[in-house]
Protein backbone atom coordinates (compact mmCIF):
# COMPACT_ATOMS: atom_id res chain seq x y z
CA UNK A 1 0.00 0.00 0.00
CA UNK A 2 1.30 3.62 -0.61
CA UNK A 3 2.30 6.08 1.64
CA UNK A 4 -0.43 8.25 2.78
CA UNK A 5 0.43 12.07 3.38
CA UNK A 6 -1.64 14.03 5.76
CA UNK A 7 -3.59 15.20 2.76
CA UNK A 8 -4.29 11.49 1.73
CA UNK A 9 -5.26 10.64 5.53
CA UNK A 10 -7.46 13.72 5.81
CA UNK A 11 -9.46 12.36 2.86
CA UNK A 12 -9.91 8.81 3.78
CA UNK A 13 -11.17 10.06 6.84
CA UNK A 14 -13.71 12.34 5.11
CA UNK A 15 -14.65 8.90 2.88
CA UNK A 16 -15.13 6.91 5.55
CA UNK A 17 -17.24 9.26 7.35
CA UNK A 18 -19.74 9.92 4.10
CA UNK A 19 -18.56 8.23 1.05
CA UNK A 20 -20.94 10.13 -0.93
CA UNK A 21 -19.53 13.80 -0.32
CA UNK A 22 -18.75 15.62 -3.13
CA UNK A 23 -16.03 15.86 -4.31
CA UNK A 24 -16.09 19.75 -4.29
CA UNK A 25 -17.58 19.68 -0.54
CA UNK A 26 -14.04 17.26 0.01
CA UNK A 27 -11.90 19.10 -1.57
CA UNK A 28 -13.23 22.00 0.54
CA UNK A 29 -13.12 19.51 3.99
CA UNK A 30 -9.26 18.45 2.85
CA UNK A 31 -8.31 22.36 1.98
CA UNK A 32 -7.38 21.27 -2.10
CA UNK A 33 -8.67 22.55 -5.57
CA UNK A 34 -11.49 20.04 -6.75
CA UNK A 35 -9.52 19.05 -9.25
CA UNK A 36 -6.49 18.42 -6.83
CA UNK A 37 -8.70 16.27 -4.66
CA UNK A 38 -9.78 14.06 -7.57
CA UNK A 39 -6.45 13.19 -8.59
CA UNK A 40 -5.58 12.44 -5.47
CA UNK A 41 -8.77 10.27 -5.58
CA UNK A 42 -7.82 8.51 -8.34
CA UNK A 43 -4.84 8.30 -7.14
CA UNK A 44 -5.74 6.49 -3.81
CA UNK A 45 -8.23 4.27 -6.04
CA UNK A 46 -5.29 3.31 -8.61
CA UNK A 47 -2.62 2.18 -5.86
CA UNK A 48 -5.30 0.12 -4.03
CA UNK A 49 -6.22 2.12 -0.82
CA UNK A 50 -8.96 2.99 -1.96
CA UNK A 51 -11.13 -0.55 -2.94
CA UNK A 52 -14.42 0.61 -3.77
CA UNK A 53 -17.19 2.23 -2.37
CA UNK A 54 -20.35 0.64 -0.56
CA UNK A 55 -23.70 1.10 0.94
CA UNK A 56 -24.17 -1.30 3.95
CA UNK A 57 -27.59 -2.56 4.37
CA UNK A 58 -28.49 -2.71 8.10
CA UNK A 59 -31.05 -5.20 7.28
CA UNK A 60 -31.95 -5.33 10.90
CA UNK A 61 -35.03 -3.56 10.64
CA UNK A 62 -38.76 -4.38 11.97
CA UNK A 63 -39.43 -7.82 9.90
CA UNK A 64 -35.90 -7.71 8.12
CA UNK A 65 -34.57 -10.36 10.11
CA UNK A 66 -31.51 -11.40 12.37
CA UNK A 67 -27.97 -11.62 12.28
CA UNK A 68 -26.14 -14.51 13.27
CA UNK A 69 -22.38 -14.27 13.67
CA UNK A 70 -21.09 -17.31 12.93
CA UNK A 71 -17.06 -18.80 14.13
CA UNK A 72 -15.67 -21.56 11.66
CA UNK A 73 -13.20 -23.90 11.85
CA UNK A 74 -11.18 -25.67 8.94
CA UNK A 75 -9.98 -29.19 8.79
CA UNK A 76 -6.85 -27.29 7.31
CA UNK A 77 -5.68 -23.70 5.94
CA UNK A 78 -3.51 -24.37 2.78
CA UNK A 79 -3.96 -22.05 0.39
CA UNK A 80 -6.58 -24.43 -1.65
CA UNK A 81 -8.83 -25.07 1.08
CA UNK A 82 -9.14 -21.32 1.77
CA UNK A 83 -9.72 -20.71 -1.57
CA UNK A 84 -12.41 -23.41 -1.97
CA UNK A 85 -13.76 -22.28 1.05
CA UNK A 86 -14.28 -18.42 -0.16
CA UNK A 87 -15.09 -19.42 -3.36
CA UNK A 88 -18.26 -21.29 -1.89
CA UNK A 89 -18.92 -18.51 0.62
CA UNK A 90 -19.55 -16.19 -2.66
CA UNK A 91 -22.72 -18.63 -3.66
CA UNK A 92 -25.00 -17.73 -1.08
CA UNK A 93 -25.98 -14.05 -0.58
CA UNK A 94 -27.25 -14.98 2.98
CA UNK A 95 -23.67 -14.52 4.31
CA UNK A 96 -23.24 -10.79 4.40
CA UNK A 97 -19.29 -10.56 4.90
CA UNK A 98 -16.53 -13.12 6.24
CA UNK A 99 -13.42 -12.45 8.11
CA UNK A 100 -10.04 -14.67 7.80
CA UNK A 101 -9.13 -14.60 11.50
CA UNK A 102 -6.66 -14.91 13.47
CA UNK A 103 -7.26 -17.46 17.16
CA UNK A 104 -9.05 -20.12 17.76
CA UNK A 105 -11.54 -20.28 14.38
CA UNK A 106 -10.34 -19.62 11.16
CA UNK A 107 -13.17 -17.26 9.64
CA UNK A 108 -15.99 -15.37 10.99
CA UNK A 109 -19.17 -14.92 8.68
CA UNK A 110 -22.08 -12.40 9.45
CA UNK A 111 -25.03 -14.17 8.10
CA UNK A 112 -28.72 -12.63 7.58
CA UNK A 113 -31.39 -14.99 8.40
CA UNK A 114 -35.34 -14.42 8.44
CA UNK A 115 -35.25 -15.75 12.15
CA UNK A 116 -34.12 -18.73 14.12
CA UNK A 117 -36.22 -21.86 12.33
CA UNK A 118 -34.44 -20.28 8.44
CA UNK A 119 -31.04 -20.45 10.60
CA UNK A 120 -31.51 -23.92 11.37
CA UNK A 121 -32.21 -24.84 8.01
CA UNK A 122 -29.21 -22.48 6.54
CA UNK A 123 -27.22 -24.46 8.84
CA UNK A 124 -28.00 -27.50 7.81
CA UNK A 125 -28.06 -27.56 4.24
CA UNK A 126 -25.33 -24.96 3.66
CA UNK A 127 -22.91 -24.44 6.40
CA UNK A 128 -22.11 -27.80 7.14
CA UNK A 129 -21.68 -28.73 3.53
CA UNK A 130 -19.20 -25.80 3.17
CA UNK A 131 -15.70 -27.65 2.01
CA UNK A 132 -13.48 -27.75 4.71
CA UNK A 133 -15.51 -27.14 7.76
CA UNK A 134 -14.70 -29.33 10.65
CA UNK A 135 -16.77 -26.78 13.72
CA UNK A 136 -19.46 -24.70 13.14
CA UNK A 137 -19.94 -21.82 16.33
CA UNK A 138 -23.16 -19.52 16.33
CA UNK A 139 -24.19 -16.21 17.93
CA UNK A 140 -27.49 -14.40 17.58
CA UNK A 141 -26.66 -10.90 17.51
CA UNK A 142 -29.24 -9.03 20.03
CA UNK A 143 -28.94 -5.30 19.13
CA UNK A 144 -26.72 -3.70 16.73
CA UNK A 145 -24.82 -0.65 16.43
CA UNK A 146 -22.42 0.88 13.84
CA UNK A 147 -19.82 3.32 14.56
CA UNK A 148 -18.45 6.40 13.12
Amino acid sequence: MAMLDEIDRRIVKCLRLDARITNNALAEAVGLSPSACLRRIRILERTGVIQGYTAIISGMGPGEGMSAIVQIELERQTEEYLARFENALRMHPEIQEWYLMTGDGDYLLRVQIAGIDDYGQFHRDVLSRLPGVSRITSSFAMRSHRGR
